[in-house]
């Protein structure tokens, strides 16, 4: 039976003591709330379907994002930990006042739309979306608090972008790398081919030292990748070359095996070359247009696919988990396939 008082400060406090149940509390503005919430909580004691809101109504997202960060983010590699940094700083700003009992699909619905309605991409918006979502499951699994559900997987989720289909033209190739020679440090030049000939991100480029690389049997050891998954990918005889240069530079500092390495941060250790500022006034300088640096890697594989190589071939260079992600990487000339065709039907 529960128990209804008035308190000092003039609100009216419910107590719930029942056999078998942890006794449940709550305060309320009027003695009519109060005895309503303590013959629906008792109601639901007696079916076996109470939960206790009383850690969903004290927390806020703020603090269960800060606990998020804290254990569970920090466990991830440390590149996903600073992206899920950045995107809790939206969240942060818009919902980081409310309760998580008081986060509905209704709520999370508004921050989606004003999102989009401030320029944010879909991308962008999916991925604070998919953070806020993990932080829900967690809480509700884990950490044990008194949520019904996620709020999160009852809204639509904006439509993923469509896959780019820019490709790197003969000219356009010449012209590039023309200018990345120009440059003053040549590493510039030797990434950009490296994720051409290879097909590898810029984070695995970057993070290269150099007993990943082994010259004689052609190949490049990735132990982090963005999937998670290590990789060893075969190198054309182009990319050997220009591992071959890179190993060889004569200016390589001694303090660090990074085979692209950076100048020393104030902690005095050194990262890797953060080659992005260079590569966009070179792109400027040559005069080539919506190119982005992944486009090497889409125009990698696309090669690999016309060359001939199958499926599971194309992605066990490129790291590729799925098929239906495979193939929004690759996008086929049409005259690149003629004779191919000819080849099958005039057999």
């Amino acid at each position: 039976m529960a128990t209804i008082t008035k308190t000092p400060s003039n609100t009216w406090k419910a107590v719930i003591r029942k056999r078998g149940w942890p006794t449940a509390i709550k305060t309320f503005r009027t003695k009519r709330d109060a005895g309503d919430w303590a013959r629906r909580t008792e109601d639901e004691m007696v079916r076996g379907v109470y939960i206790d809101r009383a850690g969903a109504d004290r927390i806020l997202l703020e603090q269960a994002l800060g606990r998020y960060l804290h254990e569970v983010s920090s466990t991830k590699r440390a590149s996903t930990h600073s992206a899920e940094q950045h995107k809790a700083k939206a969240l942060r700003a818009n919902l980081g006042a409310y309760s998580l009992a008081a986060i509905t699909p209704d709520l999370v619905a508004r921050y989606r739309d004003d999102r989009l309605e401030e320029g944010k991409s879909a991308s962008t918006v999916r991925l604070e979306l998919s953070l806020l979502s993990h932080l829900f499951t967690i809480a509700i699994k884990e950490w044990r608090i008194g949520l019904f559900y996620n709020p999160v997987a009852n809204i639509r989720k904006p439509a993923p972008a469509k896959g780019r289909d820019r490709r790197l033209t003969a000219d356009e190739e010449k012209i590039l790398f023309q200018a990345c020679d120009r440059h003053s440090n040549p590493m510039l030049g030797w990434i950009a081919r490296i994720a051409l000939h290879t097909g590898m991100r810029a984070g695995e480029i970057k993070s290269l030292t150099r007993r990943q690389v082994n010259l004689q049997k052609r190949t490049a050891h990735l132990s982090e990748t963005k999937n998670g998954s290590a990789r060893t990918v075969p190198l054309t005889r182009e990319a050997t070359e220009v591992f071959r240069i890179a190993l060889s530079n004569p200016v390589r500092p001694l303090e660090t095996d990074l085979i692209f390495w950076g100048e020393p941060g104030r902690d005095g250790k050194r990262r890797p070359y953060e080659f992005r500022p260079a590569w966009h006034r070179t792109l400027k300088e040559a005069g080539i247009k919506g190119l982005r640096f992944h486009d090497l890697r889409h125009e990698a594989v696309s090669r690999l696919v016309e060359a001939g190589l199958g499926d599971q071939e194309v992605a066990a260079i490129s790291g590729h988990k799925s098929m239906q992600m495979l193939k929004r990487y690759t996008h086929l000339r049409a005259e690149d396939l003629v004779e191919r065709l000819d080849q099958v039907f005039h057999s």
